[in-house]
């Protein structure tokens, strides 16, 4: 057992930890340095927190972490980057139950108001992280299908599970026991909510969502250490829910939309959008690497399909091959490109594309109309020129990358299929785009070989 000034002063370190540690992820240049830290600072207050309630004795804490360790390493190995979206999900869903489960036990122990409250929220926030969590991977997947679900009385039934939650979570605080119905009650119209508070959005408001479920696991936990008068938990639980909530407006600002827009309008439930109608100019490696080879700046625009295609070090060498030939070679990020924020970036790290190659979305733009070359690279919705265009579109009014005002656009697609939003796109047909059809790495491997050759 440790006394409570070390606890304290453990805990004051894992929090400083966690503070540092989250600010440097806001750089990928620090980014892997700071997950560090803040793995460092959990590892720290789990320790303590076990050998000071005396809960476990060291020896298991060493097995628990050596299994831990292994999940981790699998994890993050054997995961392809095109699912680490759905991992994601899946790991604010584990956050979520973790949160319940420790506000579920925390009723064995003290039986106060207060804490019937804060298990109450505990278990409520963590259930609707749970279920929403869990279909989130299921549409990210395409397990349950990424279209948005809307019914006619979907936000009266949400009302009522609403109240239904506000009754319960009375009841249960004027009566706490942890075999009560009430409870279980609280517990499955917690997790019924969740459920219907992602089923209504669409797989274009994906990122949106995961950002939300990772500040509602911080919730879950900031509530559970409540629960059980744990500190460190209550400062961890309060930073994750703080930056998910700041890094979801990030989110909406980038789509032009306010956050009840996006739980409540369903989007993609119904595409209103034009129909677009035209000719294609299709355009083989061969061709492409002969404007490349004479262009003087080429923006990359990276995409879903890149990570469908693992075409990130394919490009990351076709752009050093670029440089050598006196190109200046730049990659354009959306806010919301791919399936969960930053994406991309994760991608090209992968791939060490240097950090001041990559550029944000505003910033290209003002310079697009002097590009020689932008590749569109398994992007769709996010250079998408209805949503300037077309306001009958599903996705008007949200910011985009001008690819279209570049003076050669080379668009790298498999088919002519719409992109996860499910809304056509005129830049296929622009004058100055080309299609290059096929998979995105084999084709950016062929325009390689071309420059090798």
């Amino acid at each position: 057992m440790m006394d409570s000034v070390a606890v304290n002063l453990a805990y004051i370190v894992a929090a400083a930890l966690f503070v540092f540690g989250l600010k440097m992820l806001g750089s990928p240049a620090t980014a892997r340095r700071g997950n560090a830290l803040s793995a460092a600072g959990m590892l720290i207050a789990v320790v303590v927190t076990l050998l000071s309630k005396g809960i476990l004795e060291w020896h298991w804490i060493a097995v628990a972490m050596l299994v831990g360790a292994v999940i981790g390493a699998l994890a993050a190995r054997l995961v392809a980057m095109t699912s680490m979206p759905e991992m994601v999900a899946l790991f604010n869903g584990t956050g979520g139950a973790a949160s319940l489960l420790v506000g579920w036990a925390a009723l064995y122990g003290d039986g106060s108001t207060f804490t019937a409250i804060t298990v109450t929220l505990s278990v409520l926030i963590g259930g609707v992280t749970l279920s929403g969590s869990i279909l989130a991977w299921g549409k990210l997947s395409e397990a349950f299908g990424s279209r948005a679900v809307v019914f006619g009385a979907q936000r009266f039934v949400n009302g009522l599970i609403l109240v239904g939650l506000l009754a319960a979570g009375v009841l249960f605080v004027m009566q706490p026991a942890p075999d009560s119905p009430v409870f279980f009650v609280i517990l499955g119209l917690a997790l019924l909510l969740g459920v219907m508070a992602v089923l209504p959005i669409g797989g274009a408001d994906m990122p949106v969502v995961i950002s939300l479920l990772n500040s509602y696991s911080g919730l879950a936990a900031c509530a559970a250490g409540f629960a059980i008068n744990n500190n460190i938990l209550i400062v961890s639980g309060s930073l994750v829910g703080a930056a998910g909530i700041i890094l979801t407006n990030i989110m909406c600002k980038a789509m032009n939309r306010s956050l009840a827009n996006v739980l409540f309008s369903g989007f993609g439930a119904v595409a209103t959008a034009s129909k677009v109608e035209g000719e294609v100019k299709p355009i083989n490696a061969e061709d492409a690497y002969l404007i490349l080879e004479a262009a003087s700046s080429v923006t990359f625009v990276p995409g879903y399909g890149m990570a469908v295609a693992q075409a990130q070090h394919a490009v990351h060498e076709l752009g050093e091959l670029l440089e050598g030939n006196g190109c200046e070679v730049t990659f354009a990020i959306h806010p919301v490109a791919g399936r969960m924020p930053g994406h991309m970036n994760v991608l090209l790290a992968e791939a060490s594309v240097p950090y001041d190659q990559l550029v944000e979305m505003e910033d290209i733009n003002r310079r697009m109309e002097t590009v020689d070359v932008a590749v569109v690279i398994g992007a769709n919705d996010v250079v998408n020129p209805a949503a300037r265009q077309d306001e009958g579109s599903p996705i008007y009014g949200m910011p985009i990358i001008n690819v279209d005002h570049a003076r050669t656009v080379f668009v790298l697609k498999r088919s002519m299929a719409s992109g996860f939003a499910g809304v056509d796109n005129p830049l296929f047909f622009g004058d100055n785009t080309r299609m290059l059809f096929g998979d995105a790495k084999a084709s950016i491997m062929g325009m390689v070989a071309q420059f090798k050759d």
